[in-house]
């Protein structure tokens, strides 16, 4: 829907000829805009679900990221998350567009990032050096949809005083993303200490038994700790989103 047509259905809720009910719905399912067959942008998530589209870069080619991403900047998104995105289209997307490229945990940021609108703050930990990558696309994309954002870093259970140095920061979060491999165990210790929701990401690092991650997630899922939810393994930006949206619950 473009200004034109958002201003002619303002003018009829003006007039009277709709109702208010009617014309929210009329942009809630406002048509998307298709790009020379590679792609149908959604502009108006935003308006329906609270969060503009995130884009996906894995397997994507650099130009058609580039079309995506200009297209909701044209269409006034004024900040655009990019996960999973290569050197190689971070380096295509540098040339016309604002962007903060982070090459570690692969993701993109157009434009600023937002002033921070959830109630509390989003605490990021993980158990392991290791599990850095995967925790920087939750925090990241916590950061980029309005969240403060604290991380705790290389706090796992092989060394647990690590840990507990940082229970005030733990006991004082709204939500709390805990990112392990190996074993799993850090979101199970964090759920025994902490009063919020605690989502769990088991990532692929570890030896050859923990099976690219199955073995974190299957004790993840097992957690004696009440309060802890899972993700996939090394879905950094799926936990980062589930803490925005806790975090901006009333």
């Amino acid at each position: 829907m473009d200004k034109q047509e958002i201003t002619a259905l303002l003018e009829s809720v003006a007039a009277g000829a709709i109702s208010v009910e009617e014309a929210v719905l009329k942009l809630k399912t406002a048509p998307i805009r298709e790009l020379e067959g590679y792609a149908k942008v959604d502009l108006h998530r935003g308006l329906r679900q609270g969060v503009p589209e995130v884009i996906y870069g894995a397997g994507k080619a650099p130009e058609h990221i580039l079309g995506i991403a200009k297209a909701m900047r044209e269409a006034g998104q004024e900040t655009v998350l990019v996960t999973r995105l290569t050197p190689e289209a971070a380096a295509l997307l540098e040339t016309e567009l604002p962007l903060r490229y982070d090459p570690r945990s692969k993701t993109g940021v157009i434009g600023r990032l937002p002033e921070p609108t959830g109630k509390g703050t989003v605490v990021v930990a993980t158990g392991g050096t290791s599990d850095i990558p995967v925790a920087e696309e939750a925090a990241v994309t916590a950061e980029a949809l309005g969240n403060r954002v604290t991380r705790l870093y290389d706090v796992g259970v092989s060394g647990i005083h690590r840990l507990l140095s940082h229970v005030d920061e733990i006991m004082s979060a709204r939500v709390i993303v805990a990112v392990a491999g190996m074993e799993g165990a850090l979101p199970s210790v964090i759920g025994g200490l902490a009063d919020c929701p605690v989502i769990a990401v088991p990532t692929s690092v570890g030896y050859g038994a923990s099976l690219g991650g199955v073995a974190a997630l299957l004790s993840m899922l097992n957690s004696c700790a009440s309060g802890v939810a899972v993700v996939n393994i090394d879905n950094g930006f799926g936990a980062g989103f589930m803490a925005s949206v806790i975090n901006h619950l009333e």
